[in-house]
This record gives C-alpha cells, structure tokens and sequence, in this order.
C-alpha cells in the first residue's frame, strides 16, 4: 500500500511539475506542444499493450482482458459525452476568469479519476514492476496536461500562485483515486485483472480520441509521429528494466 501511495503521489505531482515553468514562460509553441503531446501518446501505447495488457490476461484471463477494456472506454466516452471537455489551450485566448474557465477545472477534476484509478490497480498487480511502469506513463501524460491548464488559467486573470494551487489541487484528485483504485482490487477477488484492462483501454481512449488527434492538427505531422515513435521505444526499454 505504501508504494502505491508514493507512486500515485508522484504520478499525480507531475502535472505540478509541468506547471512549473509557467514562472519563466507564457506560451509554448504549438510545435512543442505536438511534439510533447505525441510523446506522451507513445509512451501510453507502449504500457498499455506491452504491460497492462498481457498482465491482464496472466491474472484474470482473455474475458476479463476484454471486459476491462470495454469498460474502460465505456466510462471515458461516457465522461466525455456528458461532462463538456473544454480544450485548455484553446481556451487560453479567453480574458476573464469566468464560468468556462471553471468548467475546464470540474472537467479535469473529473477527468483525473479514471487515471488514477488506473495507477492504483496497477499496483495492486502481483507484478511489482507494472505499478511504477504506468505511474510513469499517467505522470507523463499529466506533465503537458498541467502545463496548459497553468498558462490557461495565467491567461484568465489567475495569478500565478493561485494557478499551481489549482493545478495540484487536480493532481490530489488523481492521487486519492489512485488509493481508491488500490483498496477496490485488494478486497474485490479477480478485479486486478479487469482493472489492469480498465487502465489499458481508458489510457489508449486518451490517445486515441485526445492525444493524437491534437499533436497532428497544427501541421507538424512528421514531428509528432517521430515524436510518438520515440516515446513508445522509451517505455518499451522502461518496461524491460522493470521487467
């Protein structure tokens, strides 16, 4: 449980990380954007297939792979359709602090748990290596995350202290979910391989319906996909370190 606390919280802490730059900068470039979204996207891919998945099946068999991975994308889809998802950078352009830019903070909020969830079956796996390998994966993907709600809010009115507050206050959610998603497949008989499964569909959900879709719109294609390639070969070397 105690590594499953200290792996959610710096899983978590990573979107306050990617924040942090918001002292020396007001806006990235849309290319660095791309190309820092379509490496997370890689790295994501890569634990998904090369290690939530084939754990999935070790602990609970091929129904439950697929079980998991249904449900995974069920709730993903289910959050997008019915929770608005504001896109934080876009939104940047706006000049006020106003109920939209309060949307964009409920919606992350919301957002966060389905990952965290994620983190915390993972370590619950009988395989020790898995829970830091998506710890890795999920504060990837929040490092981006965070740095675009931190110049989104910089850019409503919000000071800058008051934006790594909010910032970490979305990563905690992440963090609390983590646990609840540890505790549930402790207790619950075979929910660690459904769970796995969960993580695995709700992260390449992410990807596929968020990430990549967003690093190839803005004409920087070929970057990206170097980019994506990249990250995938860095997790694939972390998985097998861990493994």
């Amino acid at each position: 449980m105690e590594a499953a606390l200290i792996g959610s919280f710096i899983s978590a802490m990573a979107t306050v990380l990617g924040a942090a730059p918001i002292f020396f900068i007001r806006k990235l470039s849309e290319k660095w954007k791309d190309i820092l979204i379509a490496f997370t996207a890689g790295i994501m891919v890569s634990a998904s297939t090369f290690g939530l998945m084939p754990q999935a099946i070790e602990e609970s068999g091929i129904l439950a792979l697929t079980i998991g991975i249904g449900l995974g994308i069920f709730i993903l889809d289910m959050i997008e359709k019915n929770i608005p998802h504001v896109d934080a950078w876009e939104g940047s352009r706006m000049g006020s602090f106003d109920s939209k830019s309060l949307l964009v903070i409920i919606a992350l909020f919301i957002h966060n748990i389905p990952e965290g969830l994620s983190t915390g079956f993972s370590y619950a796996s009988e395989d020790a290596g898995l829970g830091p390998l998506v710890a890795i994966s999920i504060g990837a993907q929040n490092m981006p995350e965070g740095l675009i709600l931190a110049v989104f809010l910089i850019n409503s009115k919000v000071s800058k202290l008051k934006s790594l507050a909010i910032v970490t206050l979305t990563g905690l959610m992440e963090a609390v979910a983590a646990s609840a998603g540890y505790g549930l497949a402790s207790y619950i008989e075979n929910l660690i391989g459904v769970g796995l499964a969960f993580a695995a569909g709700a992260m390449m959900f992410i990807v596929y319906k968020e990430l990549i879709p967003e690093s190839h719109g803005h004409g920087f294609e070929r970057s990206s996909t170097y980019s994506f390639i990249g990250g995938l070969l860095v997790m694939v070397y972390i998985t097998y370190w861990f493994g």
